[in-house]
């Protein structure tokens, strides 16, 4: 008998690495933000707090405002049942599959190249987005396959995971330029307090070390903050695609969903770099494929999500009683 993957364990094992990234980005804004302080104030703990401050607050306004504003950024408009029938007979469906309490909002993208995303603060305030030409290419079980995809990113609530590091990786982005940019940066004190005495000495060393870490920190927090960031959108797709494959039975539509995804010669017109690591596939065709080993890769390479796809078979559900 051949292996396949065993779903539940590859679902608990991508939550276990995602929050152990989260925990990495904390631990990098906190260190930034002491650092900073020490540097300036030979204490790290006020700039620690105020770094973790600042991502809290930023993180609440995108709680309430960053769906909407990611849905008027692609150019999503929503529609109604009357619009597309077939549609929102797939998202009701999978909706009750996936235990959630209403199905979520339906918007479209008016573009040729097939490609689908979810956002929301949570299942009770939740969209999908999906493009008029993923409508046109897909027949109905692989368009099944797609939304289950992205219901599954509701329902693991990835939709505020990715809400919350994409906030966290911007503070550390802020924090850090306003450092290098500051013209005040960790001089001017080190002789406070008496410099010709050891206690003086003493501070000072200690606030060059800090001054040399905060710099150093202000110069890799973003591109350390950006591949963690990269590195939990990858693992948050594996997820999504095993709770896809949980929920239709039938992972082999999503494989070909996919597989066509991969391969259609359009981009998508309306992403940017805000929007990218949100979409099913990335909508550059140039970057969809040949992936695999980036640091910065928003997604991981098609060719191993579908092999991991077809790894897990077809699960008949009548043989499951």
């Amino acid at each position: 008998m051949s292996e396949r993957l065993n779903l539940f364990e590859q679902i608990a094992a991508n939550k276990r690495r995602s929050v152990l990234l989260l925990v990495l980005l904390l631990s990098l804004l906190g260190a930034l933000g002491g650092a900073l302080s020490g540097a300036y104030a030979q204490d790290f703990v006020p700039g620690l707090l105020i770094a973790l401050l600042i991502g809290g607050g930023a993180a609440l306004f995108a709680w309430f405002a960053g769906s909407s504003a990611l849905l008027a950024f692609s150019g999503a408009e929503p529609i109604e049942k009357k619009d597309h029938p077939q549609l929102f007979n797939v998202v009701e469906e999978l909706s009750i599959a996936a235990g959630l309490a209403k199905p979520p909002a339906v918007y479209v993208i008016h573009d040729p190249s097939p490609n689908a995303f979810a956002t929301g603060r949570d299942p009770e305030h939740a969209a999908v987005a999906i493009t008029t030409g993923l409508l046109e290419k897909l027949d109905r079980d692989e368009l099944q396959g797609v939304m289950a995809h992205e219901l599954s990113h509701v329902r693991n609530y990835d939709i505020r995971f990715a809400t919350i590091v994409g906030v966290l990786v911007g503070s550390i982005a802020l924090i850090s330029d306003l450092a290098v940019r500051s013209p005040r940066f960790g001089f001017g004190r080190s002789s406070r307090g008496g410099g010709s005495g050891s206690g003086g000495r003493g501070s000072g060393n200690a606030q060059v070390v800090f001054l040399v870490v905060a710099l150093v920190l202000a110069i890799l927090a973003p591109i350390s903050a950006m591949a963690i960031q990269m590195a939990i959108s990858r693992q948050r797709e594996f997820l999504a695609d095993a709770s896809a494959a949980e929920l239709t039975r039938h992972p082999e539509a999503l494989a070909r969903a996919l597989a066509k995804l991969a391969t259609d010669p359009a981009s998508l017109r309306a992403s940017n770099r805000a929007t990218n690591a949100l979409y099913i596939v990335h909508p550059k065709l140039q970057l969809r494929r040949g992936q695999r080993g980036k640091l910065f890769a928003t997604h991981p390479p098609i060719e191993e999500r579908i092999r991991r796809l077809k790894e897990m078979g077809y699960v008949d559900a009548s043989r499951e009683a």
